[in-house]
């Protein structure tokens, strides 16, 4: 598919330039030229943008498996300074830079170095990141995000997805938590309006 060479790059934890482009020296001022050479082989139609369907060509886990839609609408969305579902050569440049500090991380908390994070291993992710979840929820989060097999372990793109919206939404839980107290009272409503304006 369009851009699997240079996703090879991406899923061994760097971003490769696959082909010479005749274009790759002229890089817009603040994109790195080999940024700009990866983003001209990933605009497969040559719009000048990347779409979802684009980025989920390029990307990959560590298994080969493609980038699911979700996260790469998320990471779009998080890109796109036009709210046109798509992003230009400034808006790629930075996916890549979070993608990279999203692997590093995730090869950080992959201690067996299996290429994916297991129930332990997201366990100690989340107290290392401060959060104060219960194995319970760790559990949760594995059953929901997990491909099923009997020892479901978590990839890449699920890892940078879980990771943004619990972000996300303690951000939102701070916002009412003003003591810090890490309890609530919320209106049915508030609590929907909480989760609708940060999630997809």
């Amino acid at each position: 598919p369009p851009g699997a060479s240079a996703a090879r790059g991406v899923s061994q934890g760097k971003v490769t330039a696959p082909m010479a482009s005749p274009h790759a020296g002229n890089a817009p001022p603040g994109v790195d030229p080999e940024a700009f050479s990866w983003f001209q082989t990933v605009d497969a139609d040559h719009s000048g943008f990347i779409s979802v369907k684009e980025l989920k060509q390029a990307l990959v886990n560590n298994n080969w498996s493609s980038f699911n839609d979700e996260t790469c609408l998320l990471m779009i969305n998080m890109f796109d300074k036009t709210r046109s579902g798509r992003i230009d050569v400034y808006g790629f440049s930075a996916l890549l830079r979070f993608i990279q500090q999203w692997r590093s991380l995730f090869q950080q908390y992959d201690r067996d170095q299996s290429g994916s994070i297991s129930f332990s291993e997201l366990q100690q992710a989340f107290s290392q990141m401060g959060y104060n979840l219960s194995p319970q929820f760790s559990q949760l989060l594995l059953a929901r995000y997990a491909q099923r097999s009997p020892n479901p372990s978590i990839q890449l793109d699920r890892f940078i997805h879980i990771c943004m919206q619990l972000q996300s939404l303690t951000d939102a839980f701070r916002e009412k938590d003003t003591a810090l107290v890490g309890n609530v009272r919320l209106s049915y409503e508030d609590f929907l309006t909480m989760v609708v304006t940060r999630m997809l």
